[in-house]
Order: C-alpha cells, then structure tokens, then sequence
C-alpha cells in the first residue's frame, strides 16, 4: 500500500484560498458606495433578467460577486434568515451585522473543510441607517472573515485596483448623481490605467435610500432615471430629484415587487462563472428569495 502524499496544513490552506480569489477574480467588478441619502450599488452587467444585487430586508441588500450558484445559495439562506428571525422576534431585531455572521460561519466552514472545495464567491452585505453615521457596510471574503467597512467598497475582478482609486476620490456628502458617476468612472478604468466607456444599458444600479417612505428602502434605478443621474451636471439637484420621482411614479421598485408591503424580497446576483436563472421579485410579508444574475 503506497504512503499518501503529505501537503502541510499551512499549504493546503494557501493553495486554497488561491484557488478561490482566481475564482472571484474572473467576474466582473461591482461597487458599493455611500452618498447623502443612502448606500448605492453599481456594477457592470448586460443582463436586464439576471442581477447581480439583491434585497434581503427592509433596509438590508446584498452583493455579491464570483460564482453565481454557490452566492445565489447564500442569498436564498439568507432571506431565509431575515424572515424567520423578523417574524420570531421583531423585524428591528434583523440586522446586517447578525446577517454577515451568519454568512461569515457559513464561508468558514466551507473554506475549512477539506471534503469539499472552497466557495469562489466575495460578498458584501450593507444596511442603510436612520442617518450616515448609522449606514452599515460588510465585506466578506471567500475564507469567512468580515471586514467592516466605510465609505466605499469594491468586490471582484480588479478590486485592489477600483478600491484604491474610489479611496482617493470618495468625498462624504456627495449626492446620488455624484456616487454614481464615481462608481462608473472606477468600474471604466482597465488594468493598463485607460479608460473604457460603459454604457447605461450594461449598468445594474441599485440603492438603499433612507428617504423613501416605506419600510423596503431598497429600489432599482433603471431607464430614464439612471440616463439622467449619468449625464446630470455636477451640484444640479434638479436632475436627481426629477428622476426619484420619476421612478416613484413608474413603479420602479426593488426585487421588481418592492411596490408591495411586507416583508423581504429578493431580487438576484451575477457571478463569475456560471450563469443564472431568471430573476423576479417576491412581494409576500414572508420575503422572497429570487434568482438572479450571471457572470462575468
């Protein structure tokens, strides 16, 4: 009987977490910005039926990038997640912190197993707060850490590179219009420092706005509301209020059922590798879990 080949623990682990942050590294970059009113969402995705953010809870979303079955799992326990503990005890009692420990024990005990490889997926949970100080943003890798952070954040294919330079540019206080622009202008630049141009209809954009009246804070910014946010001039309110209520009177919720009350709904996420299933929104008080978007 042949000895089986010996691979120390610290190797075994590194070649690992190799394995999974090439995996992340194949899809596209999306990130995720705090403005004045609110956290918005921003990735490049030429899907209209697959998405790559979804609503988990009244004022909680959830990103992700990498692979798209092994996320769209995480987002579906996670819905899970909301809805029973909202309806066991109180829907404050649901929060984005509770929400990335319990994505946190999930990754890490997959990353840790040896029976089974390693999810190839970063996600990022955020709650918008009553005021900015109270927004909350989580990064989580493939290994099950959490990195709280503030301000910006981005996930996925050329991250160290988006990261940085939103880190340079980033300003508290600026408006949807602004953020916007600056996700765009991050997620355009190539690995080789030029710039590509990425038009309205490949963008995904969502956002948890504190302004909104009803409980689900989370809504899709699409069409001629986006176009205008994209080309408004910088400091022109006008154009961004115009906008919101132009999609208030379209109809243009989150999770495509945000226009009901109740409880979570889920609208979907993109991958790297694979691509998804349909997305729709769930508008039941028990919370929906939807599918959602593909890769790279």
């Amino acid at each position: 009987m042949s000895t089986p080949f010996y691979v120390s623990p610290q190797q075994a682990m590194a070649d690992r977490a190799e394995y999974a942050r090439k995996g992340i590294a194949r899809g596209r970059s999306l990130v995720v910005l705090q403005y004045t009113d609110g956290i918005v969402f921003v990735g490049e995705n030429p899907s209209r039926a697959l998405h790559k953010f979804s609503e988990i809870y009244d004022r909680i979303a959830f990103a992700a990038a990498g692979k798209y079955n092994e996320y769209e799992n995480l987002r579906i326990g996670g819905v899970r997640y909301a809805d029973l503990r909202g309806y066991t005890y109180d829907r404050e009692d649901v929060t984005a912190r509770g929400l990335a420990n319990v994505y946190a024990q999930t990754l890490g005990t997959i990353f840790s197993s040896a029976g089974e490889k390693p999810y190839e997926v970063e996600l990022v949970v955020a709650e918008v707060g009553e005021t900015p100080e109270g927004d909350q943003i989580y990064r989580l890798p493939h290994d099950g850490s959490i990195v709280d952070e503030h301000g910006s954040v981005a996930v996925g294919g050329s991250a160290e590179q988006i990261s940085s330079f939103l880190d340079q540019r980033h300003q508290e206080g600026m408006t949807l219009a602004e953020a916007l622009r600056l996700a765009v202008q991050a997620l355009s630049r190539d690995s080789n420092g030029g710039e590509r141009e990425i038009p309205a209809e490949r963008l995904e954009v969502a956002v948890l706005d504190r302004t909104r009246p009803q409980k689900r804070k989370f809504k899709r910014v699409v069409g001629g509301q986006l176009a205008r946010l994209l080309a408004a001039e910088a400091g022109s309110p006008e154009e961004t209020e115009a906008g919101s209520a132009d999609e208030e009177e379209t109809g243009g919720g989150s999770s495509g059922g945000d226009t009901s009350g109740g409880g979570s709904s889920g609208s979907g996420s993109p991958g790297s590798d694979s691509p998804g299933s349909g997305s729709s929104g769930n508008g039941s008080s028990g919370g929906g879990s939807a599918p959602e978007t593909p890769g790279k």
